[in-house]
């Protein structure tokens, strides 16, 4: 039987609108209270030290904080957010604190670095989403020794230093006694390897300069301020070590009709005067294609016609927004003598303003508001 999660927020004592400096104060000071150094072994506060730091492993990341407050904990147990164990909470705290409690150095060729960048896509790539190849300029493997680093014929001796374990171990007095710590190997880097003749076209590195192609699939409903990331596509680490992850951002091109605001679609619809008075049915151009829209009899300038799941997809969800027409009445600046002999027949010439519809410019605001 899966055992029942505290809520994060609860376990740090922070309210979920917290702000990340309230988060990161929470933490330093339950590592404080519950560190197994300061408890002489209590397995109570062995539990909570951990329970403490894996919360905020979660909160402290945004992504991870943005799945967690949608998901929260799935089926008593925690949701898809990284592995985490004890070593990482000594990790965090070793983070804050500087000290040297049980953790572990990291050790075996070192991760390649995160790669962001931006793609520019069509409106309509943004609402239906899209399959494009992107080309990333990043590091790629070196053919000449296969990204080993070493001089082909060659290879990494063991490290003298850590005698190839990618660590050494070090005692210091701190304030709880005496520590022992465990760090990457300074003369290997925690590779527990050292390279003597290294390669002369990636100069030890196992990589260079260049491009590489990504097949990027585009979830239907993206915009400017969404990020996808795609796992391993990243800058590859030194002489063989895993690569990073690349992020995507996306830069939408404007719509020359339509406007978006949120899962809806703003479209302002001229009409004639006559249309507004007398209704008619009108074909306009959406991302669905044309769709007609009916004006009724005696429409008023400013009124939203909605067209319902004609919007942009929720990009989790699916579930489509709507097509908000905004009326906007053209009158004439130039009549003919016919027409003005027209509109001269019907009358309304009286000396005084017409009768408005109260809150017509309030609603007209809103329908515009941004």
């Amino acid at each position: 039987m899966a055992t029942v999660k505290r809520d994060y927020y609860e376990v740090l004592g922070v309210s979920r609108d917290c702000t990340p400096e309230q988060l990161k104060v929470a933490y330093r000071k339950l590592a404080m209270q519950y560190h197994p150094d300061r408890n002489n072994g209590d397995k109570g506060a062995e539990e909570q030290f951990k329970e403490v730091g894996e919360a905020y492993s979660v909160l402290s990341d945004p992504q991870k904080r943005q799945r967690y407050d949608a998901f929260g904990h799935v089926d008593g147990a925690q949701p898809d957010f990284g592995n985490f164990s004890f070593d990482s909470a000594f990790d965090l705290f070793d983070m804050f604190f500087g000290g040297g409690g049980r953790r572990r150095a990291h050790t075996g060729p070192q991760r390649g670095d995160d790669l962001r960048m931006n793609i520019e896509i069509t409106f309509e790539e943004a609402v239906f989403g899209a399959k494009r190849t992107v080309e990333v300029p990043r590091a790629t493997l070196c053919t000449e020794c296969n990204g080993s680093g070493a001089k082909p014929g060659t290879s990494a001796t063991k490290c003298a230093t850590c005698s190839g374990s990618g660590q050494v171990r070090r005692t210091m007095q701190s304030i709880f006694g005496q520590v022992a710590s465990v760090t990457p190997c300074p003369t290997c880097h925690g590779e527990g390897q050292v390279i003597q003749e290294p390669c002369t076209v990636c100069r030890g590195q196992g990589r260079i300069q260049g491009r590489h192609t990504v097949e990027v699939t585009i979830p239907a409903g993206v915009d400017d301020d969404v990020t996808l990331r795609l796992t391993g596509e990243g800058e590859p680490g030194p002489r063989g070590g895993p690569a990073g992850d690349l992020y995507l951002g996306f830069r939408v091109k404007p719509h020359p009709n339509l406007v978006r605001r949120g899962q809806d679609l703003l479209y302002e619809l001229p009409i004639s005067v006559t249309q507004a008075v007398l209704g008619d049915t009108i074909a306009i151009t959406t991302v669905d294609g044309e769709h007609p829209v009916e004006v009724a009899p005696g429409t008023q300038p400013g009124r939203q016609i909605k067209m319902h799941g004609l919007g942009v997809p929720h990009v989790r969800t699916g579930r489509r927004g709507d097509l908000i027409c905004v009326v906007r009445v053209v009158v004439p600046s130039h009549l003919s003598h016919q027409d003005r002999a027209l509109y001269e027949q019907l009358g309304g010439r009286e000396g005084k303003p017409a009768e408005v519809k109260k809150g017509f410019f309030d609603s007209l605001r809103d329908a515009f508001r941004g």
